[in-house]
């Protein structure tokens, strides 16, 4: 086998054939509902958390898949076991679940009602791409706030991971314009920090780490910060953050699934502490990678050169 395998709506596919009817809602309408996960060692990390949050999700969308939990566990398992040996021993894969509402009515017509309410179901993996994230270990990321706001939880209810990203898009096209290397932190309609478009934002105080407590999807990976925090002696505690707390921090960092934790080291183009990757997230990242039995940011250099020897 040389292409990656995809379930998708009841059968085991090869990725290019795991089409999307262009009538399909996730298509439509960005109405679908999904989780990431990545694999260490080719095991997959804090899956059962993941697929919580998707059932969270799926129940506040009204979404029926007609499949359970541990039946969508199962699935995620088979993709991976027929997935990994298409990457090098020392690689790791992404997972992708994502459930859409169905297909769009008025595309199909009244004869078409049953289809229209049928959840398309997909699973699917990819190879870790490291090379994107790699070097930020070093050098940190630069964050920026837009004119783009976090969208109220009145309008989408921010505990439930989606895909109606238009907004994200967005605000990254203007973070650019200020910084072309830079990330968007949005704010909330009161002016408060959120989060970005791939992770949590968490900032560090002495031996106090902080993240926003509100409009910001709750982070698995950010669940592993808490925990890691306490097996360190640090605390860790959800409040409301302005911008000002964000530059006066010692260090800032995010959290997200497929490189655990990346240092900010400037934001709003000025330095974050000293500008370098601080000890608080030094320590964390070292726990991470005891807790997973895999050293990530040298699997990340070293899958980096691997993937593209000519960078």
């Amino acid at each position: 086998m040389t292409e990656p395998i995809a379930y998708l709506n009841g059968q085991f596919v090869p990725i290019s054939q795991a089409a999307l009817s262009v009538f399909d809602s996730g298509v439509v309408s960005g109405a679908s509902v999904t989780e990431m996960v990545r694999t260490f060692r080719h095991v997959p990390f804090r899956l059962k958390e993941h697929l919580v949050r998707l059932k969270h999700s799926l129940d506040v969308l009204k979404i029926n898949p007609s499949l359970t939990s541990d039946e969508i566990n199962a699935l995620c398992q088979q993709v991976i076991a027929k997935n990994v040996s298409l990457i090098p021993p020392d690689h790791d894969l992404g997972l992708i679940v994502f459930v859409t509402t169905g297909q769009n009515l008025t595309y199909l017509g009244r004869a078409g009602a049953k289809i229209a309410k049928t959840p398309s179901v997909c699973v699917h993996t990819f190879p870790l791409p490291f090379e994107l994230w790699a070097d930020k270990y070093d050098t940190g990321l630069h964050l920026v706030t837009t004119s783009v706001r976090s969208v109220p939880n009145d309008v989408i209810d921010s505990s439930v991971k989606h895909r109606s990203r238009l907004h994200w898009h967005l605000a990254e096209l203007e973070a650019k314009q200020i910084d072309p290397v830079a990330m968007a932190l949005l704010l909330d309609q009161e002016g408060c920090v959120t989060e970005t478009g791939t992770g949590n934002l968490c900032v560090v105080e002495g031996e106090t780490i902080l993240t926003p407590e509100r409009h910001v999807l709750k982070g698995v990976s950010r669940d592993v910060v808490a925990e890691l925090a306490a097996s360190l002696g640090l605390v860790f505690g959800h409040t409301r953050l302005t911008e000002e707390d964000l530059s006066r921090a010692n260090e800032a960092f995010l959290t997200s699934t497929p490189h655990c934790l990346q240092p900010v080291t400037r934001f709003n183009q000025q330095s974050i502490g000293n500008g370098k990757p601080g000890p608080v997230f030094q320590r964390l990242i070292s726990a991470w990678s005891k807790l997973v039995g895999v050293d990530i940011v040298e699997q990340m250099r070293q899958g980096a050169k691997t993937r593209c020897p000519e960078a």
